[in-house]
């Protein structure tokens, strides 16, 4: 099944309690399977289920402060290759 590529992508600036809020609003929009993103320009709307990728950065440089959060998943089930793994460690071998 082949879907179209949609996107969305919104930027402004926001105290930090609006901030917060919006994050909460992420937070209940996952546990509850449906999370919608709009502004004048645009709307999507995305449905998490199963296990989820989370990925958290954050950098400083002089002035600059920065936190990156990536949150993904897969919209259909994807087959797993069934290849063994191998870990060596300089005394043992796992197979």
């Amino acid at each position: 099944m082949n879907q179209e590529k949609t996107s969305f992508k919104h930027e402004s600036l926001q105290d930090k309690d609006s901030v917060q809020d919006l994050l909460k609003a992420i937070t209940k929009g996952i546990a509850k399977g449906e999370l919608t993103f709009s502004d004048e320009e645009g709307e999507i709307q995305l449905k998490p289920k199963g296990l989820l990728t989370l990925k958290v950065s954050a950098r400083q440089d002089d002035s600059q402060n920065r936190v990156d959060i990536r949150i993904a998943w897969q919209s259909q089930d994807r087959q797993l290759k069934n290849k063994p793994l191998m870990v060596n460690s300089p005394k043992t071998k796992v197979e």
